[in-house]
């Protein structure tokens, strides 16, 4: 499975592709939300795990543009999130296009199982 990260904290994106490397994906990461973007037009990814809060243009921004794109179907977006969003809010971007969350910290063996359903359309 190829996974993009986009998340601001190269330690998160260290510790997710060691977790995902180890369990056979490939995984590649950004620090900014428009390279993401610019990652998600040339290359095709399994799953795409987008942190919400990143500082000038944040996971909202990404969501936002690719809407705008009429890329947003085409991803299974998990968000990745330890900012205090609400369950509405969740609910609110699940009917956009968004596939699933998950609040940081991290269980791991919870993160590597969310991938796997989000991945097979579970």
């Amino acid at each position: 499975m190829k996974v993009l990260g986009i998340d601001d904290n190269s330690d998160i994106n260290m510790l997710l592709g060691t977790v995902l490397t180890a369990s056979g994906h490939q995984y590649t990461s950004v620090t900014d939300g428009r390279e993401g973007i610019k990652l998600l037009k040339q290359n095709p990814y399994d799953v795409v795990l987008l942190d919400l809060a990143m500082p000038e243009f944040s996971g909202f921004d990404v969501l936002d543009s690719l809407k705008k794109e009429g890329l947003i179907e085409k991803q299974k977006i998990i968000l990745l999130t330890a900012s205090s969003i609400t369950d509405e809010e969740i609910s609110e971007l699940l009917k956009t296009g968004v596939r699933s969350y998950l609040r940081k910290p991290l269980d791991i063996d919870i993160f590597v199982e969310k991938i796997q359903q989000v991945y097979s359309g579970q």
